[in-house]
């Protein structure tokens, strides 16, 4: 074969116009995630793009804007509870999956401000 993956470089989540302040409350302040700075030439598209681990996560405008209710990223991470507690206490609700703990996996989804599924997952 002449080509090869290497991974993933970001997850695009469309968002509606002015949702830059609720994405950066959502996933700067309560995820935890660092602001990426736009490049220049897109800058006036809006959106804002965040670090979480060795990946992006791009919240991107979109006019005729719809959320991902099924399609959805899933992130790995370690302290799932901790996470689960923050955002609780914010008031975000948090749906278990407890169908696929067999898998040595523990999962939930939450909504994103903007109606997006996200999923959290911490392998054992």
């Amino acid at each position: 074969m002449q080509f090869r993956y290497v991974g993933i470089d970001h997850v695009q989540l469309a968002a509606p116009e002015g949702c830059e302040d609720a994405a950066r409350r959502f996933f700067g302040d309560l995820l935890g995630w660092p602001e990426l700075p736009k490049p220049a030439p897109l800058r006036s598209r809006g959106g804002v793009w965040f670090r979480c681990g060795r990946h992006q996560v791009h919240v991107g405008v979109q006019a005729d804007f719809a959320p991902a209710t099924k399609a959805h990223p899933a992130f790995d991470m370690v302290g799932l509870d901790a996470l689960r507690s923050r955002l609780s206490e914010h008031g975000v609700p948090v749906r278990d999956d407890d169908a696929r703990d067999e898998e040595g996996v523990r999962r939930f989804y939450v909504d994103d401000p903007f109606g997006n599924r996200l999923e959290f997952m911490e392998r054992r």
